[in-house]
């Protein structure tokens, strides 16, 4: 489990970090000494304290506010869950100790926010998080990975932040860098916190239709980034590349996507222009719609 608003991090982890060459070394005595013997892997999870500055811009950096749902893997005391229940928001604390959970409802009593908050002991790999708008998490990477999967299917825009660990290729949408001079692990004293806004799916071919005329989008995507080409009315296939933020799709030319003249809002497998200025114009207001195979006339 995790360090957070007074978490954990795994052991498992320290050591694939710190005792990688003794585990090797530990490996080769065991086939020295014959095939019965094995390396011993340890899977305590050590109680750690997020500093209360970290806490304050995890829920920042995710905008925490009135009517978010906060679930926390790896909750410890309870003291993200709590700070988010007194911005408004309700939350969820998953947590293995028991220990940590009894301290963690009676904290959220003496806060005033036991009505908005709830804590359950059990495996975060086992915990819903189709209800969070905000994970919050202090996981190791090779936690965080296994749980990108799960991370990538929940609805678009909701918001993942995590303490110090990123998530293997998955960039953050952004990051932060503190100074947090109490920091007990590690010998830098300064956390990054970092945050992601799942993107809706966008891969595959795009129908829609143009002054009467048919218009594809065909995409790529890579997390949150696509790219492919558009072709309207008939004319060439002109290349196209952009960001997916949430459930909002903006694409402009390759050499500047930054600069986007096409903007569509996503739900499920349709789409709505919201924007469309420069070349893509004539796709003011059109609505798309994911063809189910490789060609919209099929559909």
């Amino acid at each position: 489990m995790p360090p957070q608003g007074g978490n954990r991090i795994p052991l498992t982890g320290l050591l694939h970090t710190f005792l990688f060459p003794l585990l090797v070394l530990a490996t080769a005595a065991s086939a020295a000494q014959g095939e019965g013997a094995r390396p011993v892997f340890v899977e305590e999870v050590p109680y750690v304290t997020t500093p209360d500055s970290v806490t304050a811009t995890m829920l920042e950096l995710a905008a925490v506010k009135a009517g978010d749902h906060v679930i926390d893997l790896g909750s410890g005391d309870g003291r993200i869950v709590i700070a988010a229940a007194r911005r408004g928001a309700t939350g969820l604390g998953v947590e293995l100790d028991p220990r940590l959970v009894a301290e963690s409802l009676a904290n959220a009593k003496r806060a005033g926010v036991a009505d908005r908050t709830r804590f359950l002991e059990q495996d975060l790999f086992e915990t819903d998080l189709a209800t969070a708008t905000v994970v919050t998490m202090y996981l190791l990477p090779d936690v965080n990975l296994k749980l990108r999967p799960t991370i990538l299917a929940l609805r678009p825009g909701t918001r993942v932040v995590s303490h110090d660990w990123d998530m293997g290729d998955w960039k953050p949408d952004r990051s932060v860098t503190l100074a947090v001079p109490e920091k007990s692990i590690g010998l830098a004293k300064t956390s990054r916190v970092h945050l992601w806004i799942v993107p809706a799916r966008v891969e595959g071919l795009w129908c829609g239709a143009a002054q009467g005329a048919a218009a594809t989008l065909r995409l790529k995507q890579s997390y949150q980034f696509a790219q492919g080409e558009i072709r309207i009315a008939g004319a060439s296939p002109a290349p196209v590349s952009g960001r997916i933020g949430g459930a909002v799709l903006a694409l402009g030319k390759p050499q500047s996507p930054a600069a986007a003249g096409l903007r569509l809002g996503l739900r499920g497998t349709n789409a709505q222009t919201t924007v469309a200025s420069g070349e893509f114009t004539a796709l003011q207001g059109i609505a798309w719609r994911r063809a189910r195979g490789d060609d919209c006339r099929a559909d």
